[in-house]
């Protein structure tokens, strides 16, 4: 008989960097989960994945054990790293910032194709390349030629853009 399920815990943990500190401590520490047992078990997993943000599916159980399993890192952060950016556009439907390949797009659906809803990788770029278009990147080579009439904003227009749309503040937190 399986064990009764206490809660779902689903959290992103840079790879092999898993602390008790908060986020993580507080979300496994309030379903009485020992959290320095967890950590271990994710750091040994995960050790070989350095530097990649994972998305982490925590099961809880009543008896405060856990299982976790552990998905490939968001497409958004591959693609990310593809382009050479550290961030998408936040106008992506007038300024495109940078390119990836239809070829980047391709290996990024083979990599994260058990957590895509496709078992051919060829949907899986098309998915892929949804996802970039989205965050304002242009597809170069796409089989449907859908970017081609794009081209990348300047260096001046990404400042501008980055400017125009920064974050407020929030209240009570202090500036640096």
């Amino acid at each position: 008989m399986a064990k009764p399920v206490k809660a779902i815990v689903k959290v992103q943990i840079e790879a092999g960097q898993a602390k008790p500190a908060p986020p993580l401590g507080p979300a496994l520490g309030q379903h009485g989960v020992q959290i320095m047992d967890f950590c271990r078990e994710f750091n040994a997993r995960t050790q070989d994945k350095q530097g990649e943000l994972l998305p982490t599916v925590i099961t809880i159980y009543e008896d405060r054990t856990f299982d976790f399993i552990v998905k490939s890192p968001p497409a958004a952060a591959l693609l990310m790293r593809a382009a050479g950016m550290d961030q998408g556009s936040s106008v992506p439907q007038r300024i495109k910032v940078a390119k990836v390949t239809w070829q980047h797009c391709k290996e990024i659906a083979q990599k994260k194709l058990v957590d895509l809803n496709t078992d051919d990788v060829e949907a899986g770029a098309h998915i892929i390349a949804g996802t970039a278009r989205s965050m304002g990147y242009i597809v170069e080579d796409h089989p449907t030629g859908r970017d081609d009439q794009f081209e990348v904003c300047s260096q001046a227009e990404f400042e501008k853009m980055q400017h125009d749309h920064k974050r407020a503040p929030e209240a009570g937190v202090p500036q640096q």
